[in-house]
């Protein structure tokens, strides 16, 4: 789920906000119709299809709409957005954008909690400052630690690991039996960063769930000792030589098909990898959380959703009854929960009602989403109040690949708080 990847990172797109009007404009063609702009964004399981099927089906629940798709040149429709709002055509609909950079410049309407609140199992799962911008429509989790049942078998392993000795135990028998324990995509940022934002998602947010927000008031550091002892984690791994040769050259897309081939025994990515788990050969994977040192369990939890409304569209009645209907509409979540790996989110839902085919990796990773357990945001993932602010994304990936060939834990972190500082002077 490579946009929804982008979309976190592009907090630190650098295009400046500005004043500017509406894309969209009344429609001459039905008395009291309107006609709409919608950001969209194209992959290979959200095609241009898709899209046209779900406008069309939103349509429908909307009489007197007319919706014009808008196709993001890239998956980063954050900088896309900036870019449209900068010309004044600020679209009138913008699907998965991340709310906080856009509300704080009052472009954003916000839904009404009411209609959160019936239709959601966690109404305030993604709300920015106590409003919600975008539906919690579906959430991830980030990372999972997806691993291959035969190469665990064959270096001697039976059960996944549920504590952190366990898995340093593990990773060395993995390496002595001659197989790579963990895969890491280092050549692409966002995903070196993986094994960092699960250990400290785990070990700090896990023993603080409000770290991030103390982190904005000053009163938490990166360079606090025990931000360090987690991040000393990940120096071990590479030390140990836990990835394989050569990982900061690995790109993203390469390090999918080296897992799911079998060159490695793990992977640490988030849950949007499920759609990519081979179906021919799903059996042979399965999932696990980032150990903590007691065994406990803590989910780097993300709670995405769908589309956020325009403060400036001229119609706000239908542009929120299109955007309602879209993000109620079961047939939606189809392409998101096969192709993406979204874990849905609507109340009163089981997964048979989406009409679904999907892997028994993805039911027993959907467990840690709908079990009772201890979830915390996933750090430099959440779209809520817990969002890193801008710039800080770029400064934590820089860091991660910088961690992979320095013992420099103390001056990463270093530079981290003062990125940090800058940002929110």
């Amino acid at each position: 789920m490579r946009h929804k990847i982008l979309t976190s990172a592009c907090l630190a797109a650098g295009l400046a906000l500005v004043s500017g009007c509406s894309a969209a404009t009344p429609s001459g063609g039905t008395q009291g119709g309107s006609s709409l702009t919608y950001l969209t964004f194209e992959t290979p399981s959200l095609t241009a299809s898709f899209w046209d099927s779900s406008i069309a089906n939103a349509e429908k629940k909307v009489p007197g709409l007319t919706v014009k798709k808008l196709v993001a040149p890239s998956t980063d429709r954050d900088a896309y957005a900036k870019q449209l709002q900068a010309s004044g055509q600020f679209p009138d609909l913008l699907q998965s954008i991340t709310p906080s950079t856009f509300a704080t410049a009052g472009l954003l309407k916000p839904y009404d909690q009411s209609w959160v609140n019936a239709n959601f199992l966690l109404p305030l799962g993604n709300a920015y400052k106590g409003k919600v911008y975008i539906p919690p429509t579906n959430s991830q989790i980030i990372p999972e630690v997806f691993y291959n049942k035969k190469l665990f078998a064959k270096a001697g392993l039976t059960t996944a690991p549920k504590t952190w000795g366990e898995f340093m135990a593990d990773c060395t028998k993995l390496k002595a039996a001659g197989i790579t324990p963990i895969e890491l995509g280092g050549g692409d940022p966002f995903s070196a960063s993986m094994p960092l934002v699960g250990i400290l998602s785990a070990d700090v947010l896990g023993k603080d769930p409000n770290w991030l927000q103390e982190r904005y008031a000053g009163k938490v550091h990166f360079t606090d000792p025990d931000v360090e002892t987690a991040v000393a984690k990940y120096r071990t791994m590479v030390k140990n030589g836990y990835f394989e040769d050569g990982s900061l050259g690995v790109k993203y897309a390469d390090s999918i098909t080296n897992f799911t081939a079998g060159k490695t025994a793990m992977y640490m990515m988030g849950s949007w990898f499920l759609g990519s788990v081979p179906k021919a050969t799903a059996d042979d994977f399965g999932a696990f959380l980032t150990p903590t040192d007691d065994g406990s369990l803590v989910v780097p939890f993300a709670v995405g959703g769908s589309m956020a409304v325009s403060a400036k569209t001229p119609d706000p009645a239908k542009a929120t009854a299109f955007a309602e209907a879209w993000s109620l509409d079961p047939n939606n979540y189809k392409a998101l929960i096969e192709g993406d790996g979204a874990f849905p989110m609507l109340k009163g839902k089981t997964l048979a009602d989406y009409n679904v085919n999907v892997t028994q990796v993805f039911t027993d990773s959907y467990a840690y989403v709908t079990d009772k357990n201890t979830k915390v945001s996933s750090i430099g993932w959440a779209t809520n109040d817990d969002s890193m602010p801008s710039g800080l994304n770029d400064a934590f990936y820089a860091a991660s690949q910088a961690l992979f060939t320095s013992d420099g834990v103390h001056a990463q972190m270093a530079k981290l708080d003062a990125a940090w500082d800058a940002a929110t002077k």
